[in-house]
């Protein structure tokens, strides 16, 4: 039988997709309010992966990885999607939205992301929201899955998230000596 327990802190992180790279300031300052101070701002660098984003945002987007301090309960990850989507609406001009965050975190085996959309891979979590297991840590590296986003395997993103991953084990360890 199984032993029910808590669950192991996560690292929060938001990968934001930006219709102009001057919001990345004021959307990483409303997001430190809910998430806590981030300790890995990642560079800009332009979005080319799907055009499927253009109608809305508009072109030459760029996306930006951030992570967060403080180490949280996986649980949340519903309600960080609530609040993203608050901050997006903030961030918006009419129906046109010119940030798309999508929260989530790294654990030594995967990434996790929040989304609204559901699929045949992704679990429901609660208040409308799905869990996508996005990559899995598997051999000294995060690996894609058949479902994985494309500038989640290629380019600056899988650096990155190595970096978190690699902060993530030294807090953990720090938390469970």
């Amino acid at each position: 039988m199984s032993r029910p327990g808590p669950p192991t802190p996560v690292k929060p992180v938001v990968s934001m997709l930006l219709a102009r790279e001057d919001l990345g300031p004021p959307v990483i300052t409303r997001l430190s309010g809910y998430f806590g101070p981030p300790d890995l701002v990642g560079p800009w660098w332009p979005f080319d992966a799907t055009s499927y984003y253009a109608p809305e945002m508009g072109p030459n987007l760029g996306r930006r990885l951030v992570s967060f301090l403080h180490l949280a309960d996986p649980a949340r990850l519903a309600d960080w999607k609530v609040f993203t989507n608050e901050v997006e609406k903030a961030f918006s001009l009419g129906e046109r939205r010119l940030a798309n965050l999508d929260p989530g975190y790294v654990t030594r085996e995967r990434l996790v992301l929040a989304t609204g959309k559901n699929f045949t891979h992704r679990i429901y979590l609660d208040h409308g929201i799905y869990g996508d297991l996005t990559l899995i840590y598997s051999q000294g590296r995060f690996r894609p899955l058949p479902w994985s986003y494309p500038d989640y395997v290629r380019g600056e993103l899988p650096a990155l998230l190595g970096s978190v991953r690699r902060k993530y084990l030294w807090q953990l360890k720090a938390v469970t000596d």
